[in-house]
């Protein structure tokens, strides 16, 4: 009984790390597909991670971007622009939402989370498109700028006729 209850936890155990190895490396994943839109600037506002829910994102459904940044000063407002992008469409689809739609204000030096819900119609195509976020500040000073990815999957939330 004692041996069956110590492969059980072996088990266990090495399911656990297997997770913990797939969770890591997935963030890390997220985190290399993250790039800044000028390597060389400085920016006043790091950005860590972006994680996109549901991930792929579903067509005719709601999604999110969890953004998690960092500042070393307060930003009393602003705004965000998102520019989705898909290869072989010239012009980009723009949204513009202030800051304060997306996090609390003012935003308080140290770490902070952006949440962005959007809703893109059901006929969007499936396939990887690209987000270009630029993140200004009351001022119109560019406090960040990155391009990241994200995949609309083939499933979508409207039934085929």
């Amino acid at each position: 009984m004692a041996v069956h209850s110590s492969s059980k936890l072996n088990l266990i155990l090495c399911l656990s790390s297997t997770l913990l190895l797939l969770s890591s490396s997935h963030s890390q994943a997220e985190s290399q597909s993250l790039q800044y839109c000028e390597k060389s600037a400085n920016y006043a506002v790091q950005i860590s991670n972006v994680e996109i829910l549901p991930d792929p994102v579903v067509r005719g459904e709601p999604f999110t971007f969890k953004i998690k940044a960092h500042t070393g000063k307060p930003i009393l407002s602003g705004d965000l622009i998102y520019e989705i992008s898909f290869p072989g469409i010239e012009e980009p689809a723009i949204f513009h939402h202030a800051l304060s739609e997306e996090t609390p204000l003012p935003v308080t030096p140290g770490h902070f989370l952006l949440t962005h819900t959007e809703l893109l119609p059901a006929y969007t195509p499936p396939g990887t498109y690209n987000v270009k976020l630029t993140f200004k500040d009351q001022s119109e000073k560019r406090l960040t700028c990155i391009v990241f990815p994200f995949t609309i999957g083939a499933k979508s939330s409207v039934s085929a006729i």
